[in-house]
């Protein structure tokens, strides 16, 4: 983009009561409807009297769908309204992310919900046979959204490796049990198997999906990017992001998270098409106003430098995890310390930490907002 310091949307955004309880096929209480036409107004969405007939509908497949359809079209407007650059639709169409990409593959079975933080949770699987692609999971969602939207739109994207590390290997660790007798070796070259055979028959399918209907932008989650940080296991995280990517007309992107970023750094500049990495910094950082020394939480974007990665950061500078509305001239002072720091501002793409599916929905726009306006002080700051 031709702007300086383009804002954007990380991925999930919470999801209304009346999304949730309405998908499940439950009656809504007339305060849940209240609050869908309060929204509605605010977001200046059209034809607010067809969703109220909607949410009073007896529950049908049909009428899912609608809800589902509704909760992306706010998602998109809330977005917009906050005054964003690059756009998706909160996620809304998706149960969690990991359970998300699970439910449409064959192979995998459904052990039950481990906690993964805050109070949030997901339905870990193992894999009980090799993975086979179903049907589209992203595809849908992304055709609505650019549909909705004149906004630059990028499809977070749960990443193999991430869904391979969050997974009981069953399958692949039995198959090699009688090939490989080192059980620290065994367990290595089964979980390459799997990641490689779900990058092959799975999640390239459904890039290919996605780039044949339109997509231009491709962010690739991989919480689990440093979750071993042997060099064997960095590099196979690298290996793995370099097959999925590779070959497609798309921009694609790294989101990593709440993670050693002393490691990562050790290996971003050795991924192929990477154009930005998201980078959670926000929540290691300091609320006091200024640059230099009080900006503690943005230390280690040097690494990234000094390790040579060349591409574009995704800046977080709000904390997806606290209520805290950041000021704008907080905003605008993390922006301003790491131009300094990495002396090229055109490289600063501004974010969330990560998503905001854990804040309200009144919070998460005043976050935004703020974050967009110290955007703007940032820009006036550098002329």
């Amino acid at each position: 983009m031709n702007k300086l310091f383009p804002t954007q949307e990380i991925g999930s955004l919470a999801k209304p009561r009346w999304r949730t309880r309405g998908y499940k096929g439950e009656t809504l209480s007339k305060e849940e409807i209240a609050s869908a036409v309060k929204w509605g107004r605010k977001l200046r969405i059209e034809n607010l009297d067809l969703l109220v007939k909607v949410l009073d509908e007896r529950d049908s497949p049909i009428r899912r769908k609608a809800i589902l359809e509704w909760s992306a079209k706010y998602a998109i407007r809330l977005f917009e309204a906050a005054g964003l650059d690059i756009i998706f639709d909160g996620e809304q169409w998706r149960s969690e992310m990991y359970e998300h990409v699970i439910k449409s593959v064959a192979g995998f079975k459904f052990l039950g919900y481990v906690k993964s933080f805050d109070y949030r949770y997901f339905n870990k699987a193992a894999c009980i046979n090799k993975p086979k692609y179903v049907r589209p999971f992203y595809l849908h969602e992304f055709v609505f959204t650019k549909e909705n939207t004149k906004k630059i739109v990028k499809v977070p994207f749960t990443g193999p490796y991430t869904t391979v590390d969050w997974t009981f290997n069953e399958y692949y660790e039995k198959k090699l049990s009688g090939e490989v007798r080192d059980f620290k070796r065994r367990k290595f070259e089964a979980k390459r198997e799997f990641l490689f055979d779900l990058i092959r028959e799975v999640i390239r399918p459904e890039i290919g999906k996605l780039v044949d209907h339109g997509a231009q932008w491709i962010q690739i989650d991989e919480p689990a990017a440093t979750t071993n940080p042997a060099e064997e296991e960095m590099k196979l995280f690298v290996e793995s992001f370099d097959e999925t990517v590779k070959g497609f007309n798309c921009t694609f992107s790294l989101h990593n998270c709440y993670s050693n970023y002393k490691v990562l750094a050790k290996y971003a500049g050795e991924l192929r098409s990477c154009s930005q990495l998201a980078l959670e910094f926000a929540n290691r950082d300091s609320k006091q106003a200024g640059i230099g020394n009080v900006r503690t939480g943005y230390e280690e974007i040097k690494l990234f430098e000094e390790y040579g990665f060349h591409g574009n950061y995704g800046l977080g500078v709000i904390d997806v995890h606290t209520d805290f509305i950041e000021p704008p001239e907080l905003v605008k002072d993390r922006i301003l310390h790491v131009a300094k720091m990495i002396n090229d501002p055109r490289k600063i793409y501004v974010s969330t930490d990560c998503g905001l599916r854990t804040r309200t929905w009144e919070i998460s726009f005043k976050k935004l907002k703020n974050m967009v306006l110290g955007v703007e002080l940032a820009r006036k700051a550098l002329g």
